[in-house]
């Protein structure tokens, strides 16, 4: 799959351990209309698979539930080819990758 950069960047958030939507929007500050719709796709493509977290963790926080998205074997060798041609999105973001915060 070729991916552009924007999309790249996307699958990178979701590497170091950006999970849900809105997480990957503010650290990449792309628009939700960029974000959401390219998450679709690599689901239908098989680059990331998703799951809703329980209704019982999002009550315990008071906020609805967040979709997770995760990098399949696919994504990530998507991902090194892209990196292999956006060499920048290596050091895009400069933090440490968040721990797991899906629920079990």
């Amino acid at each position: 799959m070729n991916l552009s950069y924007t999309t790249a960047i996307i699958l990178q958030a979701l590497a170091i351990g950006y999970q849900y939507g809105f997480d990957i929007i503010d650290v990449t500050g792309l628009p939700s209309g960029t974000v959401y719709p390219a998450l679709r796709r690599f689901e239908d493509t098989g680059l990331v698979t998703s799951r809703w977290e329980s209704e019982e963790t999002a009550g315990n926080e008071q906020r609805t539930p967040r979709r997770y998205y995760e990098l399949t074997k696919q994504g990530h060798q998507a991902l090194a080819e892209a990196l292999q041609r956006y060499r920048a999105l290596e050091n895009l973001f400069a933090v440490e990758k968040k721990p797991k915060t899906m629920d079990a």
